[in-house]
């Protein structure tokens, strides 16, 4: 018999019949109408009328984080409160966790949130707009994906393919994210700003300088995918903005207008471009 959850556990989510823990890889193989499920703030929120059984990722027990001199390991299954909290917890020579916090203000939650939803989930999740989803481009972050056998992994700028997708393959899981340590090193600032003053981010807009030099930013929430834009050295102000406004996928919805959208990413971009200097 299928373990079943609490009571409340599955409040509203009326299709849903059996639940059950992953604890070892084999156990991550999904039956029809089974999801994983980590911490559940989006599966919770909406009806999910053709899930009939959820399997909890938490059990399998891996660790929120691992720091190796490599870079930073983060599971799917760290929450974000979690993650936050390492930001004060780093190397030294890490300075770029210090955005880690403002990545996390990005994402339009309470606290209350923080200590339950996942850094993998909201990658998975994959909106415009994911917090995560930012700060993992921000800092070159790597997919590292799972199915019952297989390995592979992805840059995250690359895993996510649009508003809500993913590069999943039926049958894989997002088993954590790797931050390479020269990125940790670097020097990097976030910008965001919204329509509303606790609204939704309309266009987050980051940059770091590496140790080698080398300047990376990028354009998140105002387009459907991640920006990644590369420059050997420090770019001047007319190429950093003839590359944000070309970027692709600028978009309208309520929350903004697409030539907004790419109006503030010029700007915050220039205000970061700024700093770093």
């Amino acid at each position: 018999m299928p373990h079943i959850p609490p009571r409340g556990a599955v409040i509203d989510i009326t299709t849903v019949r059996s639940f059950r823990i992953a604890r070892t890889r084999a156990d991550l193989a999904l039956a029809p109408g089974e999801v994983v499920i980590a911490g559940g703030t989006w599966l919770m929120s909406e009806p999910q009328p053709g899930v009939t059984g959820f399997v909890d990722m938490t059990g399998m027990g891996w660790p929120d984080l691992e720091v190796s001199p490599e870079g930073l390991r983060i599971a799917a299954t760290c929450t974000i409160a979690r993650l936050v909290a390492f930001s004060a917890e780093a190397p030294a020579d890490w300075t770029a966790a210090a955005m880690i916090p403002d990545a996390a203000n990005a994402l339009l939650a309470s606290f209350k949130i923080w200590n339950t939803a996942t850094v993998g989930g909201n990658i998975c999740r994959a909106f415009a707009a994911g917090a995560m989803v930012s700060l993992a481009v921000a800092l070159d972050g790597v997919a590292e994906i799972w199915d019952g056998a297989v390995e592979r992994e992805m840059p995250v700028a690359e895993f996510v393919t649009g508003n809500g997708t993913t590069a999943l393959a039926a049958g894989e899981v997002l088993r954590g994210i790797r931050v390479p340590v020269h990125a940790l090193r670097s020097r990097a600032a976030l910008r965001k700003i919204a329509l509303a003053e606790h609204g939704r981010s309309g266009a987050v807009v980051t940059g770091r300088v590496d140790p080698d030099g080398a300047h990376v930013f990028t354009v998140t929430a105002a387009t459907w995918t991640p920006t990644v834009l590369r420059f050997a050295g420090a770019p001047d102000a007319a190429a950093l903005a003839a590359a944000v406004r070309e970027a692709p996928g600028y978009y309208t919805d309520p929350l903004g207008w697409a030539d907004w959208r790419r109006g503030v990413s010029v700007v915050l971009a220039e205000q970061i471009r700024r700093e770093l200097a």
